[in-house]
């Protein structure tokens, strides 16, 4: 398992990521549902992580990443299967994917 402290800072770049594709989610018109879904449990389940990591409980911080992951994989495919998702959407929601499952990965 990594160091409470690592898992610490790399989730800090995730928050990020989901508050700037959430951002953009704000701002764009014609978004598909499903995305604006996932976007808005992304960035509410951050807490719930954060609150994991807090705690340093391995078990619990493993079963919010997974959660959050699911969550990525899902915008994953909604902005693949969407004609309305801007590029720079698109990268926002890659990026929140990529981190979240290098670090799921890191934890399992």
């Amino acid at each position: 398992m990594m160091q409470a402290k690592e898992v610490a800072r790399r989730f800090g770049a995730i928050e990020h990521a989901i508050g700037q594709a959430a951002q953009l989610c704000g701002k764009l018109l014609g978004m598909p549902m499903d995305l604006k879904d996932c976007i808005k449990q992304l960035d509410q389940q951050k807490s719930a992580v954060r609150q994991a990591i807090d705690t340093q409980d391995d078990a619990r911080i493993r079963q919010a990443v997974d959660q959050m992951e699911s969550l990525g994989d899902r915008a994953k495919r909604a902005c693949g299967t969407a004609s309305s998702v801007t590029p720079e959407m698109k990268s926002a929601v890659l990026k929140v994917h990529d981190e979240l499952s290098d670090l799921k990965h890191q934890l399992h």
